[in-house]
């Protein structure tokens, strides 16, 4: 799978409005068929950063993804919101869902 994390610095006053403005981005990309997941988090340390995990299947899914109507919408709509340019990590991994922590197991959980 493409594994991807991503760091979108928001902009001050839009900081609070952030789930809402990406709200049809983030609906679109998990109807994607090759969508693993698509999650976002807000930073407990800067309240004006959000951090978006996301994962798809494969190549072609990472490809489908970036040449949807979705994505070239965000791209436009997207940005005017961010106070920089975000920040990204992608890799391949072989694997198609999360592992477990095992050095956090919690006893009894199969």
């Amino acid at each position: 799978m493409i594994f991807i994390t991503a760091k979108f610095r928001v902009r001050p006053e839009d900081a609070d409005n952030w789930p809402r403005i990406a709200a049809d981005f983030t609906a679109a990309t998990r109807a994607e068929p090759g969508c693993l997941w698509f999650d976002w988090s807000r930073s407990l340390d800067d309240p004006t950063e959000y951090v978006l995990v996301e994962a798809f299947r494969d190549d072609e899914a990472g490809a489908a993804h970036v040449q949807s109507e979705h994505f070239r919408e965000a791209q436009r709509t997207l940005p005017p919101h961010l106070a920089e340019t975000p920040r990204i990590v992608n890799v391949t991994v072989p694997q198609q869902d999360w592992s477990r922590l095992g050095e956090m197991a919690v006893p009894g959980d199969a």
